[in-house]
């Protein structure tokens, strides 16, 4: 089910969503005032440590290469290395600092106007896709370009085709090449198939995408294998598997926070004056958490905590645990729901879900109580049909350069 009122789905009044929104307003200064050096201690800490384990990574490749009793063993750990590396870099590094978690700090190399990572995405276009599109209309049909990525059908709104069919392969290979369907995730395939899409700014975008693409390939697929001399296919193999690790764990990391049961969807008159204090309320209701320890927040780039991450995008990430204790204690207060569970359960509802939604509404059941809101058949909006929304969702810079 869509939900069109936020207030009238929770039953809260005006005044009450209102003071809602004042108190979390009081988080967010809280925490913005007492960012300190610990905060940017932590930042840089693992900054240090992704370089490390990517140097590590590489030199036990190199070790191994003069034994063969070492050879499968050291290339198994060298693999799993970059792995972790490029998992790092991508969700706790990358992927915050680009929201603007760390402008704070004055630092221009670690800066979100600056930060380009280890994907094949360029930043620019991350930024706008996923910081102004994504974070400020999160989860709205005809809107949110994250619903289903232009891929996959991921609510019982969105009108059922036969191509959906095949949604389960569409899905694996999503997964698997998840660095390239998020590169192409700006370019709005569904606009240029309608012919919608600006030429000129497609074409733009494309040489961007052709650049980034590239070097990455050279990276990975050229440089590295070429400096590891006769044993290159070796260290080829080890980067690509580096890669597809790194894709399928931040593929499925982003569907646990968007797509369990309990993240909700919303139309678009839910938009229609929308205040500050019902933005919030969307975030909390359109997201989803799950559980698990330090060390698996921070490989999943503290996107366990999804909901306070939609809240307080620019706030550092090493604070959500403490912001989350606050933000529970909030939906109990106001008898909002708080998805969370574990990290298997989220993501087996929404692989569900995959599934489920390859068919027809009429030969399925709604895992909700309510029918679906009326089938949704438009194209997804464009900047110039989208209002300007918050703006703490992280600067969107456009490069004058083509």
């Amino acid at each position: 089910m869509a939900i069109a009122d936020v207030k009238e789905y929770t039953h809260l009044t005006e005044e009450e969503v209102e003071q809602l929104g004042r108190e979390l307003d009081a988080i967010r200064a809280e925490v913005e005032e007492s960012r300190c050096d610990a905060d940017a201690a932590y930042i840089n800490r693992m900054i240090r440590v992704q370089r490390g384990l990517a140097a590590a990574g590489r030199a036990t490749l190199l070790a191994g290469l003069h034994s063969k009793k070492t050879r499968t063993p050291a290339w198994i750990a060298g693999a799993s290395l970059l792995g972790v590396a490029k998992i790092l870099e991508n969700m706790e590094i990358g992927h915050n600092v680009m929201h603007g978690q760390w402008d704070w700090m004055n630092d221009p190399e670690i800066h979100s106007s600056n930060w380009e990572w280890d994907t094949a995405q360029p930043a620019e276009q991350w930024k706008h896709s996923h910081n102004y599109v994504h974070h400020q209309f999160t989860n709205v049909l005809g809107h949110d370009n994250d619903i289903g990525y232009g891929v996959l059908r991921m609510a019982r709104e969105q009108k059922w085709h036969p191509y959906y069919l095949g949604q389960p392969v569409y899905n694996a290979l999503l997964a698997g090449l998840f660095q390239w369907g998020v590169a192409l995730h700006d370019l709005d395939l569904e606009a240029i198939r309608k012919g919608k899409k600006d030429p000129v700014e497609m074409k733009r975008q494309l040489r961007q995408i052709g650049r980034k693409g590239r070097n990455q390939v050279i990276k990975d697929y050229l440089v590295y294998p070429a400096l590891s001399g006769k044993q290159w296919k070796s260290t080829l193999k080890a980067n690509a598997t580096a890669n597809l690790a790194r894709n399928l764990w931040s593929y499925m990391i982003i569907f646990c926070g968007h797509f369990p049961d309990g993240a909700l969807h919303f139309t678009e008159e839910e938009l229609e004056d929308e205040t500050r204090a019902e933005w919030y309320l969307r975030q909390m209701l359109g997201s989803a958490n799950f559980e698990g320890g330090r060390l698996l927040h921070i490989l999943s780039g503290s996107l366990g905590f999804q909901i306070e991450h939609h809240l307080f995008p620019d706030l550092p990430s090493n604070r959500y645990p403490e912001i989350a204790v606050k933000v529970r204690a909030l939906c109990e207060k106001y008898d909002i729901p708080y998805t969370t569970g574990p990290l298997h359960n989220q993501y087996g509802q929404a692989l569900r879900t995959i599934m489920k939604l390859s068919l027809p509404n009429s030969m399925t059941s709604s895992d909700k109580p309510e029918p679906p809101s009326p089938s949704i058949d438009r194209g997804r909006r464009t900047d110039a049909e989208r209002p300007t929304r918050r703006t703490e969702t992280g600067a969107y810079y456009r490069k004058q350069t083509a």
